[in-house]
């Protein structure tokens, strides 16, 4: 009785849940390689401008200058800069606009792949809250946030669904491998189970990693798991980014802040307010900052707070979405010396927990090939790649609940059939219930008299 009223559940959900799962999915998995296709573009765009890979590189104070007088003297928010020799400088301004310049000429090569980014942008909304916009936004995210729970209880609900009612290698051979000369609807459930259970682990870590994106009290209870208090909720003004909030002062570390090179703001009473950004001992703070982590892929600095407060260099040896990988350091402006140095190791359980759900939800974790750093209970190469397959799956396991409904009324008249409407399966066996009317019955086999 039990699993039957579980099929019926896990069918429904999957049934009204199923195209929003399924739009998730495969945005999901375009946006699973968006930080790798925009380094490709931006390389791309600068390969036949970038003349002298061999010279030294400028350092970020002289790029963040040319990057501000390029741009009509708007005010920078920081810099980033990549040790691939091809790679272009990034320079951040207000609005989320940014600028490539030639690390080693400091010539602007222009904005960067706008097209494309736009592209992630319009997939990313749609990943998000169904593009809706405006007031609506609310509304989609609240969709969505439904729509991945119930994604989670079919992904749950089916593991339990899978295991044969007798267990025997017969019954699991059925389920555990694609089998030939099936009819279609007999053809959709082999394909569902199979796909189903080979990615039920990486799907459960990837939908469940969202959830805390979408609701504050399961990333409140992240931390109470790890055994951590949870961390008070930013103010309303600091979410909203509205004026007086810490991120629209210009707090350390946020988009928002103060950049290199003074310019006309807004400020909290709607007057211009000029940004003069004291630059001196960035320089000297880099050179330091780059000899602390030798293997660094990418290093960036923002600016914000007070003009007297300490660099903030944050150098990352992975692809921007391995925690693990990624250093902070505070440098002294006036000394250069390392005030603060946190890593990944540094941090409290929950936040490193709360960490790693988020970027296993991306599957950025262990990297676009399955990462050699991998340090985490669920890790290893063999498990970093089964779960960087796992987006991929998730279309096809999201979108058969949709068509097995589609065949539920075909197949409940197979289930009725009589006795002689049988099917021969590759294993000598017959199942009468090849269509899988009841899932409680779509493992009932009988041998050939």
């Amino acid at each position: 009785m039990f699993r039957t009223v579980l099929f019926w559940t896990h069918l429904v959900t999957g049934a009204v849940a199923g195209v929003v799962i399924f739009i998730m999915s495969v945005t999901g998995v375009i946006l699973t390689y968006e930080k790798q296709m925009l380094e490709w573009a931006d390389r791309r765009q600068s390969g036949q401008t970038l003349l002298d890979t061999a010279a030294p590189m400028l350092p970020p104070a002289t790029l963040l200058a040319v990057g501000s007088a390029a741009n009509a003297g708007a005010a920078s928010t920081g810099v980033t800069m990549r040790s691939d020799p091809g790679a272009p400088a990034t320079v951040t301004f207000d609005g989320g606009r940014s600028l490539l310049v030639d690390p080693r000429t400091a010539a602007n090569l222009g904005e960067p792949s706008p097209r494309l980014r736009g592209l992630f942008r319009t997939v990313t909304s749609w990943h998000r809250v169904l593009a809706l916009e405006c007031t609506s936004r609310a509304t989609g995210k609240a969709i969505t946030g439904a729509a991945n729970l119930a994604f989670l209880f079919i992904v749950v609900s089916g593991i339990y669904l899978w295991i044969p009612r007798v267990w025997s290698r017969l019954q699991f051979t059925q389920v555990l491998w694609f089998r030939g000369g099936l009819l279609p609807k007999a053809r959709d459930f082999n394909w569902h189970n199979v796909i189903g259970i080979w990615s039920a682990v990486p799907l459960a870590i990837l939908v469940a990693g969202a959830v805390p994106i979408s609701y504050s009290w399961a990333g409140n209870l992240v931390y109470r798991m790890a055994g951590e208090t949870p961390p008070a909720p930013p103010p309303q003004a600091a979410r909203a980014g509205v004026a007086g909030g810490p991120a629209a002062a210009g707090a350390p570390g946020t988009p928002g802040g103060a950049g290199g090179g003074g310019r006309e703001r807004r400020g909290a009473a709607g007057r211009d307010e000029t940004r003069v950004i004291d630059l001196s001992g960035l320089d000297a703070a880099w050179i330091v900052a780059q000899a602390q982590v030798p293997a660094w892929r990418t290093m960036s600095v923002r600016f914000g707070g007070p003009p007297a407060a300490p660099f903030v260099i944050s150098l990352d040896q992975g692809y921007g979405g391995q925690p693990h990988l990624r250093t902070t350091l505070t440098l002294d402006r006036a000394s250069g010396a390392v005030v603060k140095a946190e890593t990944f190791d540094d941090l409290g359980p929950g936040r490193r927990a709360r960490s790693w759900l988020r970027f296993a939800h991306t599957g950025e974790y262990y990297g676009p090939h399955g990462s050699d750093h991998c340090r985490h209970p669920v890790s290893g190469r063999s498990g970093a790649r089964l779960h960087r397959h796992g987006p991929r799956a998730a279309p096809a396991v999201g979108l058969a609940p949709t068509a097995g409904s589609a065949h539920r009324r075909g197949a409940g008249r197979v289930g009725r059939a009589s006795d002689g409407d049988t099917e021969e399966g590759p294993t000598g066996c017959v199942n009468k219930h090849t269509a899988g009317a009841l899932a409680p019955r779509w493992m009932t086999h009988r041998r050939r008299p």
